[in-house]
């Protein structure tokens, strides 16, 4: 009878679960890498030698050249992210998390390995449309386009777009060229940019580096609301803070490897430990 009401309490138990399951939202995988390799040929022999043409033969036959030295940057990273997660990338400077993030954009070819995306990823920010001898009005209008937005979404966004940058706290700077912007000015504005645009996939680099206290938190809050109305959000920084602050979980990356992946303060403690940051 006992071993009876034991089954009866297993299959009850298992009953449960299998309810839980059915009912909890699925998961939505927005990026797949799978074993994924990155390497850098950079041409370390003399000068002068061989043609652009011949170089570029061996690039895309993935042949080196004597004299060519091989960066082997990313190094069989697997991972998969999902719909509404803030995934944070830390490691050292040179341990390939920038690199990894390029790779995801599709502007990196994979050596060996593949990356699957759901969705259109962008990453921050549009710094190859913006040009600085243009106004920053007019290189608002320039990224947004460069983005997939519309003439007339940018129209609404516009205002929405300069205050966010808080660029003009200080005077009337978005009518000025983006020349005589500091580098944190111009990176925020970068950022309010592409913000204003829900994304399927949005990878940050570095951009909550820039900027006072008060951007920050602004920044993170729109973090918040990409993964809420969006899809996955991925931020490298060597703030762990605002990783905390922003992040659910992390991917901790060291010489192209990945070391470690899961929450945020699992894997941040762990980091911490190990470099003394």
């Amino acid at each position: 009878m006992a071993e009876q009401t034991l089954d009866k309490g297993a299959q009850a138990g298992q009953a449960e679960e299998a309810v839980r399951a059915a009912s909890a939202p699925a998961r939505v995988p927005t990026v797949i890498a799978d074993d994924v390799h990155i390497v850098y040929r950079v041409n370390g022999g003399p000068k002068g030698k061989g043609s652009a043409t011949a170089a570029l033969s061996r690039l895309l036959g993935r042949k080196s050249a004597p004299g060519m030295r091989e960066v082997h940057a990313v190094r069989g990273v697997t991972f998969v992210a999902y719909k509404g997660e803030s995934i944070g990338l830390i490691g050292s400077n040179g341990s390939g998390k920038s690199t990894l993030l390029k790779a995801v954009a599709g502007l990196l070819p994979t050596e060996r390995g593949k990356v699957y995306t759901n969705g259109q990823p962008s990453l921050l920010g549009v710094n190859a449309a913006l040009m600085n001898d243009l106004t920053g009005e007019r290189n608002v209008i320039l990224g947004g386009l460069a983005m997939g937005m519309s003439r007339e979404q940018i129209r609404e966004r516009y205002q929405g777009i300069v205050d966010f940058s808080g660029i003009n706290e200080k005077g009337d700077f978005i009518t000025l060229p983006m020349r005589t912007y500091s580098s944190g000015m111009a990176a925020r504005l970068r950022f309010s940019i592409a913000a204003a645009k829900d994304h399927d996939v949005l990878m940050i680099d570095e951009a909550l580096a820039t900027g006072d206290r008060k951007f920050q938190k602004r920044s993170e809050a729109r973090i918040r609301e990409l993964r809420q109305e969006a899809g996955t959000v991925f931020l490298v920084s060597h703030n762990n803070k605002s990783i905390r602050d922003t992040c659910d979980r992390v991917l901790w990356l060291e010489k192209g490897e990945l070391l470690m992946d899961g929450p945020t303060d699992e894997v941040i403690k762990a980091y911490e430990k190990e470099t003394g940051k």
